[in-house]
């Protein structure tokens, strides 16, 4: 089941204040756009993930984010340049908006 109407307004809205933003739509899920660069994720299920690099991960792991792993058909774990977005951003705009930022600096 692909991502819902719903999820992808939430996921817009949340990070409106970064200034516009594109979406496309990847294998159920969708990807977050801030001038062509990728920033964020929205899983098929709706959570939502940021993207990150270099200084920025020990930041994201210190907030208690978690990355994103998932098992191959093969059995091997692999890991994504995501994280789970903390609680907090969730419910609130402008944390959301500033952890987009942080990791836009990084990309």
């Amino acid at each position: 089941m692909g991502i819902s109407a719903e999820e992808i307004a939430f996921a817009k809205d949340l990070f409106s204040g970064l200034g516009p933003t594109t979406t496309r739509r990847m294998m159920g899920g969708l990807c977050l756009y801030f001038d062509g660069t990728i920033f964020a994720i929205v899983l098929a299920e709706g959570s939502i993930w940021i993207k990150g690099a270099g200084d920025f991960i020990a930041e994201l792991e210190q907030m208690g984010c978690e990355r994103w792993v998932y098992t191959r058909k093969d059995g091997k774990s692999a890991a994504m340049p995501y994280w789970t977005l903390p609680g907090e951003a969730l419910d609130d705009p402008e944390a959301a908006c500033d952890l987009a930022r942080r990791a836009l600096r990084h990309l």
